[in-house]
């Protein structure tokens, strides 16, 4: 059987199959390889756990094209460059200046040939763009890849593996959190095509929904079991699955995940078709104009620009959808409404049609800059009442 040395080259750029599935078990051959050559590229995408197995260190260079939460300390210690891009734009960097000459990724075998299992993300875009693959074939992932078998003239499988997706567990919602999704629940009629991330917020906010609903999101969140069992989930619909053993054995054999190309297209996710999309975003925090920061804080990196301004753009441009931020008013006896932004701006003010809070929300849809501020304010009343008195 083939091993990772037979395909790796000097000077190449090899990129990493993100996701929960990410292949780990090329990290220590790949790590490795990297500290042979000297002069080996890396480009990772979303990680959403720290991997000591991989080190970027002897990488002449490493980039990620989303800083997702096991990249934080890499990113924050340089020996890996956070690429500022939206998702919907990432096959288009790696079709180009981030074009890799190989891709390591784990696979399923199905009857009829080899597909990505937990996530397609940008892999099979690569693989269609002629990309060759390195890949290991895992004995325990689900099946939920909408697309037919990958080509497997351009797969060198290197062995088979037990690993199976790693599990990405929340804390269940708070008071807080359910407060805001109540809000949020008023604004999605039956049959709406929503999107949530993973997390407290989200799970709390797909518990809240009382009509049947279509997920259609980044990343499927285990939540959507949960939605499924109460007979509201029409259908699901992404890139990435975020959850446990629980949502993987749900997903397995159900056509749920397809590439970014399709997921964050901007003329399917507005068109409408088949129905409005109510794009529900959160942030780290929100300037007086409606600008939104999600990567991070003064002090620390929290995570990467992803779909955020895809979804809020096409819920923004959806005739009858909505592009909504929720965010609880304070974190850590903070306020999330800020006078200046830590970080770049994410997502502009102008894609933003519903902020929500605990308080409430605010339909920010045709009101002119000084009329949106003073709407805002009225979610963040402490903030506000604090700023008069300075």
């Amino acid at each position: 059987m083939p091993v990772l040395d037979d395909l790796v080259r000097p000077g190449m750029r090899i990129a990493v199959a993100d996701g929960t599935g990410t292949p780990r078990a090329l990290f220590p051959d790949l790590s490795r390889l990297a500290a042979h050559h000297g002069d080996l590229r890396l480009v990772l995408g979303w990680m959403p756990h720290a991997e000591p197995t991989l080190d970027a260190r002897p990488f002449a260079d490493a980039r990620t094209v989303m800083s997702g939460w096991g990249l934080r300390r890499p990113v924050e210690e340089g020996s890996v460059r956070s690429v500022p891009v939206r998702l919907s734009a990432v096959p288009s960097l790696l079709a180009g200046p981030l074009r890799p000459d190989l891709v390591l990724a784990s696979l399923v075998r199905t009857p009829d040939g080899l597909r990505f299992g937990a996530e397609v993300s940008w892999m099979r875009g690569a693989v269609l763009a002629g990309v060759p693959v390195a890949a290991v074939v895992s004995r325990t992932a689900p099946h939920a890849d909408a697309g037919p078998p990958l080509p497997e003239d351009a797969i060198t499988v290197l062995g088979e593996t037990d690993d199976a997706p790693r599990e990405v567990a929340f804390s269940a919602p708070g008071d807080v959190d359910r407060r805001i999704a109540a809000h949020i629940a008023r604004w999605v009629p039956e049959g709406a095509r929503v999107q949530v991330g993973p997390g407290r917020l989200g799970a709390a906010v797909l518990d809240a929904i009382d009509v049947p609903v279509r997920v259609d999101s980044g990343l499927l969140p285990e939540s959507i079991v949960d939605l499924d069992a109460r007979g509201l989930l029409i259908e699901a619909f992404g890139a990435y699955m975020v959850g446990t053993k629980r949502l993987h054995d749900w997903a397995h054999g159900r056509p749920l995940l397809h590439p970014l190309e399709v997921t964050h297209d901007p003329s399917r996710l507005c068109s409408d078709e088949p129905s409005p999309l109510i794009a529900v975003n959160t942030a780290v925090e929100i300037d007086r104009a409606g600008q939104v920061n999600v990567e991070g804080t003064v002090a620390a990196v929290v995570g990467g620009i992803g779909g955020h301004p895809d979804y809020a753009a096409a819920g923004a441009r959806s005739r009858t959808g909505l592009s909504i931020v929720a965010v609880a008013s304070e974190h850590r006896g903070g306020s999330t409404l800020v006078e200046t932004l830590s970080r770049p701006v994410t997502t502009a003010s102008h894609d933003v049609d519903v902020v929500v809070t605990e308080h409430g929300s605010a339909d920010l849809r045709g009101l002119d800059r000084s009329e949106r501020a003073a709407a805002l304010a009225e979610l963040w009343p402490q903030a506000c009442a604090s700023s008069k008195t300075q």
